[in-house]
């Protein structure tokens, strides 16, 4: 196929994805705008008219960010590739660095420029989401020193992580032969098993404090729910997040022995034990019924495939011509085509966002029923609307939205199969 067929398809799905986010995001704002004066009937006697329009407004505010955030990531992704931006950072970059310290040395330089530089450009719309959109609807708690210290650590993290398995990745593209992506696929998929396992201990600590649960009585009502349900954990931990935001949540984390059950404190203040223990308990459905299994298993299935095209596209000249970039002649272009399919990919990928939301929606009715065994039903269901409410989770989404993006049913669904 010719670069310049290749560089129209390219340019046409662009176009497509950005005008779908932008025509869903308008019905949303407008449906959630045209049913904000009224509380939904199932949601009447526990719902305020002021919460559900604080939760409107916080809904339409969110997306009016997301419409700029897609502006600004759709100019960025023309510039990187077809207006040359890649192009002109990879001569810049090759010409200074290869020449004293090799080929690898100046693949990591063209990979750790081209993260910085996109690092630099999101972090004005990250502040403005945090101390502007979070801040104005009572959700935001850190200082701008906090949020500071915050984009540092990440930086850190990232480079300690990600420098090491990059290299393995691009000195496997260079030397493993014609499968190299297979090889490099088992790196990535160690890798990523390793950090499930690290995480926990190692990582999270580093941006929150846990500490275990000191609630004697909730403690041993937890661990009789894991027990009945069949499950362990190596903990039940309380994290500070009232330090960062008022979001409430609950989660389980790490891998294998190191799993452990970690509590947002926001939300141990505002459930009852009752209540905790059926959002627990919902989270030991997805297990119950393997979805994390499952959803790794299909996540490493994808980036299979994502490999082996990659492996493909990058000994086709057209691939690189076609995205704005002249492949390098006196050097590899491992690098460059790792850049160019993570720039590319995620267009093409979208479309396919639908599929992976229902599947997720599935998941969340299963796990919901699975606590509903387990524990009060109308536990779980005071636990949820709660939790709409304090999160400002809009009541009345529209449909088509909900199709397209939601990883978990609608409040009213969610509620009508409980009772179902």
């Amino acid at each position: 196929m010719q670069p310049s067929t290749l560089t129209l398809i390219f340019a046409l799905f662009v176009v497509a994805s950005v005008l779908t986010k932008l025509w869903l995001s308008a019905r949303q704002i407008r449906h959630v705008a045209l049913h904000h004066k009224e509380v939904p009937a199932p949601f009447a006697d526990d719902v305020t008219l002021l919460s559900h329009q604080r939760a409107a407004f916080y809904t339409i505010d969110k997306l009016r960010f997301e419409t700029l955030s897609t502006a600004v990531s759709t100019a960025v992704l023309l510039g990187w590739t077809l207006l040359g931006g890649l192009d002109a950072l990879n001569v810049r970059v090759r010409d200074l660095v290869m020449p004293h310290w090799g080929a690898l040395p100046y693949q990591l330089a063209l990979l750790g420029c081209f993260m910085l530089i996109g690092g630099l450009i999101e972090l004005p719309l990250s502040a403005w989401f945090t101390f502007r959109i979070e801040q104005r609807h009572g959700f935001n708690k850190m200082s701008w020193r906090m949020w500071v210290g915050d984009q540092i650590k990440e930086a850190l993290v990232g480079v300690v992580l990600g420098l090491p398995i990059a290299a393995l990745i691009l000195w496997l593209m260079g030397q493993a032969g014609p499968q190299w992506w297979l090889w490099a696929w088992g790196a990535w998929v160690s890798f990523s098993l390793l950090l499930m396992v690290i995480f926990p201990t190692l990582i999270a600590p580093l941006f929150n404090k846990f500490e275990p649960l000191q609630d004697a009585e909730l403690e041993q009502q937890v661990g009789g729910l894991m027990q009945r349900c069949g499950f362990k954990a190596k903990g039940f931990f309380v994290m500070d997040g009232s330090r960062r935001s008022a979001h409430a949540n609950a989660y389980f984390t790490g891998l294998g022995s190191a799993k452990r059950v970690v509590f947002f404190d926001t939300l141990l203040a505002k459930l009852t034990h009752g209540e905790i223990l059926a959002v627990l308990a919902h989270e030991l459905g997805h297990f119950k019924h393997k979805h994390v299994l499952k959803r790794m298993i299909l996540m490493f299935a994808l980036s299979l495939a994502g490999f082996a095209l990659l492996g493909w596209l990058s000994n086709q000249v057209a691939f690189y011509v076609a995205l704005g970039v002249r492949p390098n002649l006196g050097a590899p272009n491992d690098a460059l085509a790792l850049l160019l399919f993570m720039l590319a990919v995620p267009v093409f990928a979208f479309f396919i966002a639908p599929l992976m939301a229902a599947s997720s929606r599935h998941d969340e009715y299963q796990a919901d029923a699975y606590a509903c065994t387990y524990a009060r039903a109308a536990d779980l269901r005071e636990a949820l609307v709660k939790l709409y409410k304090d999160n400002a989770s809009t009541l009345t989404p529209d449909p088509l939205y909900v199709r397209f993006y939601y990883s978990h049913p609608p409040a009213a669904e969610r509620l009508a199969a409980m009772k179902g």
